[in-house]
């Protein structure tokens, strides 16, 4: 047992010394890229990276346009994180409220919740935010709108059974007795209880908002042209894949990095965090 203990210190440590590497280089972007990620060299298009033979002045090579793929990179974490983090926290606030109030509260309005939830799942949630973004239009904050519409539910349908759990027991029954009012009690009480699974989803939720910014950006109905995101940037690498396969593989090998480092983060919070996860390892 202690080994496996090692091993989930091993994986909570290494995802979260890549999350944070991630969102440093998110915040550090225009102080750390060599060069600017417009910037276009003509005579030095579709350079391979160092290490397969390319220049040191290109680390990892440029593109069809002479663009430094090692800034683009850096800036398309910027871009992925900005989205990430503004998209889940929206889809957490909207959906951890309709979840508190539906399972707090039961009956109409849970039936009520519960349905408008069932309703939206029922959408594809790529096409959905497709549909969204040809509605609100290409841009950052359009994207984010988009996730947070489409996302509030994952938040509402799974802390809705754990708000339910909380609902019933006794310290929640104390609390009420005691005169407290509802909103202290959903606070005080039920929220603390629902933490541990609300840190897990918001976790998932940014791997998840990283792939949906990427998938947006490839098909072009993400963020603006002039703004480097990694789907963007697979986009215009696959025209030139067999001739320059390291520009598709790079961000994809990115865009997979951060979302395992943001899985496994979320899956170790939760085993951190929540009671019920130690009890159930240690047994």
């Amino acid at each position: 047992m202690k080994r496996f203990a090692r091993l989930a210190d091993l994986r909570f440590l290494l995802s979260a010394a890549v999350v944070v590497t991630i969102v440093l280089v998110a915040i550090l972007a225009p102080h750390i890229v060599p060069y600017e990620p417009n910037d276009q060299d003509l005579l030095n298009i579709l350079m391979p990276p160092v290490f397969a033979g390319g220049s040191p002045e290109h680390l990892l090579g440029t593109d069809s346009l002479g663009r430094d793929t090692l800034s683009r990179l850096i800036y398309g974490a910027r871009t992925a994180m900005t989205v990430a983090i503004f998209a889940s926290t929206g889809a957490m606030l909207v959906g951890s409220f309709l979840a508190n109030i539906a399972g707090y509260f039961g009956g109409r309005i849970d039936w009520a919740i519960s349905r408008m939830v069932e309703i939206w799942l029922s959408f594809p949630p790529v096409v959905l935010s497709m549909l969204l973004i040809v509605g609100l239009g290409i841009g950052t904050d359009k994207v984010i709108l988009a996730i947070i519409l489409v996302d509030w539910t994952r938040f509402c349908r799974v802390l809705r059974t754990e708000v339910l759990v909380a609902r019933r027991q006794d310290y929640v029954s104390f609390a009420l007795l005691a005169g407290f009012s509802n909103s202290r009690v959903i606070l005080k009480e039920v929220l603390p209880g629902i933490f541990p699974m609300l840190v897990t989803l918001f976790s998932l939720q940014m791997g998840i908002s990283i792939v949906v910014e990427a998938i947006l950006s490839f098909v072009s109905m993400g963020v603006p042209s002039d703004v480097p995101a990694w789907g963007q940037m697979i986009a215009d690498a696959r025209i030139d894949i067999y001739s320059a396969p390291w520009g598709v593989a790079l961000p994809i090998l990115t865009i997979f990095v951060a979302v395992l480092s943001f899985n496994v983060l979320g899956d170790s919070l939760n085993r951190v965090l929540d009671p019920r996860s130690k009890i159930a390892h240690s047994s």
